[in-house]
């Protein structure tokens, strides 16, 4: 049976590192750009890239922290949510945002285009953790809210954020979080 150790190893280990405790540099679009082919590689039924990438840096970021301040305040969001709107892109520095496109298809249902959204963000952290920078993947109710996604990122009808996920030069670990116990959610059925 083929087996490679060092990829079960890092996958029995990993976990996401806070992007509020990134500090230093973030990739280069030179060492960026292996990062999302690796990412790619997901599960795609039909074949129809049901998903977009938008890569945010700095500038763009301090951009959309002011729209998305703009628009909590436009909906009457409260003081917590406004300051919640901005402040991933105030203290982020370089951002992934994976935006689910799902493809009109006989075959594939839109649920499985979304799942395949979904694990493009999970293959985005894995390949960058692996590549050995810093990932999150989060997102906070701007991501939510299609007029803000429209304005931000040019989201048309049928398009969500999968997830924002933030890439950078990690902090020190901490301690890791609980993680669930196999016995207690595994069911299985031999017969």
């Amino acid at each position: 049976m083929p087996q490679n150790p060092a990829a079960t190893a890092f996958l029995a280990t990993r976990r996401s590192h806070p992007a509020k405790m990134y500090s230093g540099p973030t990739p280069d679009r030179a060492a960026l750009e292996p990062i999302l082919a690796a990412a790619l590689r997901v599960p795609d039924h039909g074949k129809l890239e049901p998903w977009r990438l938008i890569v945010l840096r700095k500038p763009a970021l301090a951009r959309l922290a002011d729209l998305a301040e703009e628009h909590a305040l436009s909906v009457g969001a409260p003081a917590d949510q406004v300051a919640k709107a901005r402040g991933q892109f105030d203290w982020g520095q370089l951002v992934v945002v994976v935006l689910s496109s799902p493809k009109p298809s006989e075959k594939v249902p839109v649920s499985e285009q979304i799942l395949s959204a979904g694990a493009l963000c999970l293959g985005l952290v894995n390949a960058a953790e692996a590549a050995g920078w810093g990932a999150n993947w989060l997102s906070g109710w701007p991501s939510h809210d299609p007029a803000f996604i429209a304005r931000a990122y040019g989201a048309t009808e049928g398009e969500t954020v999968a997830g924002m996920i933030h890439i950078g030069t990690a902090g020190a670990e901490g301690a890791d979080r609980p993680r669930p116990d196999p016995a207690r959610i595994v069911t299985w059925v031999e017969t």
